[in-house]
């Protein structure tokens, strides 16, 4: 009896059907509760991490495509000033690296390939900065929408039992559904940071990939 008479007013109620239909989306935002401040933070966050990572790390993985050209023909002609100079005119991680190893010329190959490799783990790490915060937004924005779950279905059964016989379905909805939204909210701030994170790894892993190739190439080079 007491779903039928829940069912009976959402649909015999035309002036409840008529204001439901009039509500915007802000209103029902702020309808969700205080749990949705946080998420807000949360996705704010996560599209400053990602759009601020997403150029830092497609700019480190832009190469000039003659830039080992050069310098190969710089070591081969034994201009290692010229060849120091131009790594140091680019900033992306693999100049830095190449520049290691220029100025570790002379020394025996492990010791220079050791030097680019330390330089390159440094690289990565500052490529990667921001992304465990990103990670960690994607676990903690849908956690976060499921307590304003459980608390406003807590909300809902509290006023239930207040009610006694004399329920309100109304209230019942209203816990209900500030529930529902919270749960929205975070599923779609931890969706959004999820595919993001694994966006920006992709591109990290392709940079790494470039870095390893880059250097190897050099180290073949001295080899020559």
């Amino acid at each position: 009896m007491f779903y039928l008479q829940i069912i009976d007013t959402l649909t015999s109620s035309t002036g409840a059907i008529t204001m439901e239909e009039n509500t915007s989306l802000l209103e029902l935002v702020l309808k969700g509760g205080w749990l949705l401040i946080p998420i807000g933070i949360l996705s704010v966050l996560a599209i400053y991490i990602f759009v601020e990572r997403f150029f830092t790390i497609k700019k480190a993985g832009t190469i000039d495509p003659n830039f080992m050209n050069n310098i190969r023909d710089y070591v081969a002609n034994e201009n290692m000033m010229a060849a120091e100079t131009l790594c140091k005119n680019s900033t992306t991680p693999t100049a830095k690296m190449i520049e290691k190893g220029i100025s570790r010329v002379g020394r025996p190959l492990n010791d220079i390939s050791t030097a680019i490799e330390n330089v390159g783990k440094l690289e990565v790490a500052k490529l990667e900065k921001g992304l465990a915060s990103l990670a960690t937004i994607a676990g903690a924005a849908p956690m976060i929408g499921f307590l304003g779950t459980v608390l406003g279905m807590i909300k809902a059964f509290f006023n239930m039992s207040k009610a006694g016989n004399n329920i309100d379905p109304g209230v019942l909805a209203g816990g209900i559904y500030e529930a529902m939204i919270t749960t929205a909210a975070g599923l779609a701030v931890g969706i959004i940071a999820y595919v993001g994170y694994n966006v920006l790894v992709s591109m990290v892993d392709k940079a790494i990939n470039k870095m390893e190739a880059i250097s190897v190439e050099f180290i073949d080079l001295l080899h020559d």
